[in-house]
């Protein structure tokens, strides 16, 4: 079997089409024109010697190779990316000043220093891991030069939406659910302390289905929720990232519940051109959840540009 090399330019033009929703978009993005964009597109398909894409509604979707393509892909732009950085690395100097939600502390937070750090030794980096409408106001303020935070459509001046990620209902990991939307009884809910944007959210859809529900449990942090939903104090209502053993992701229509919409995830920047560190921690920043993301199941889907009508057979 011959050896396949994939072109690193191919790879970007591909990643850049499905981040942004359209393959016209990315031409604009990385100054191609739509035909060089389809040429790169049908090269992929047939290095990869399979679908990459398929027909979904009036839009396009990714088949199961190409959802494995785009896995790899980000992968070895990364590396690439880290290695071309890296050798430049230190001399890159000052102070970067992040704030992200409880949500990432854990499962991104140590990813995304370990790897600025590894880079860029000489840059410090002061993380500060706060509720939503804190880094909000911290980015506004000029407090933060990032921030990553949940949003319902509310935007910051200087900010870049990084993806859509589903809501869910969470509840313990082990034992059922012991309330069901038609037994009448009011759904105990477990939740951050307001404001909370999730909360607001799943409550204005519970009304809406015409369940009712109490506030079970408040608890200002993360690791508070998670202890009184594992001990089935209530449901918690959050995203699939970041949860932990003891608690799980309830399935689609389990005890009656309604479905949840999905939320943006928005990186907030406080200046229009900041630093060389602040940009480049960025950059690992949407590369790090873009991977997280990508492991979240869900239809990728994005616009049908006339860039893709070459790749068509």
């Amino acid at each position: 079997m011959r050896k396949i090399i994939f072109d690193l330019d191919v790879l970007r033009s591909f990643v850049t089409g499905m981040d942004l929703g359209s393959y016209a978009k990315a031409a604009d993005r990385l100054g191609r024109s739509t035909s060089a964009i389809s040429a790169q597109l049908k090269k992929l398909e047939e290095q990869a010697g399979t679908p990459i894409f398929r027909k979904s509604g009036r839009g396009l979707a990714l088949t199961e190779a190409g959802e494995t393509m785009l896995g790899y892909a980000r992968r070895l732009l990364e590396l690439n990316d880290e290695a071309a950085t890296a050798l430049h690395g230190t001399e890159l100097e000052g102070w970067v000043r992040l704030g992200l939600q409880e949500d990432f502390g854990e499962t991104l937070l140590p990813e995304v220093l370990g790897r600025f750090a590894r880079a860029h030794p000489k840059v410090r980096i002061e993380a500060r891991v706060v509720r939503n409408a804190e880094l909000v106001e911290r980015i506004t303020s000029g407090k933060l030069d990032l921030a990553l935070a949940w949003s319902d459509g509310f935007r910051t001046a200087y900010c870049e939406r990084v993806a859509e990620v589903p809501m869910c209902w969470v509840g313990p990991a082990n034992g059922a659910v012991h309330w069901h939307a038609d037994s009448g009884e009011a759904l105990p809910m477990a939740s951050l302390e307001a404001p909370c944007l999730l909360r607001t959210i799943a409550t204005r859809i519970l009304d809406r289905s015409g369940i009712g529900w109490r506030i079970s449990f408040v608890s200002p942090s993360l690791g508070g929720l998670w202890a009184a939903t594992a001990a089935g104090l209530g449901l918690a209502i959050r995203t699939p990232i970041g949860l932990p053993d003891k608690v799980r992701q309830l399935t689609p229509g389990e005890a009656g519940l309604p479905a949840l919409p999905t939320l943006d995830l928005v990186l907030h920047r406080a200046e229009a051109e900041g630093s060389p560190a602040t940009a480049r921690l960025a950059s690992i920043i949407l590369q790090a959840v873009r991977q997280t993301v990508d492991g979240i199941p869900q239809g990728r889907t994005f616009e049908d540009a006339p860039a893709y009508d070459v790749v068509t057979a």
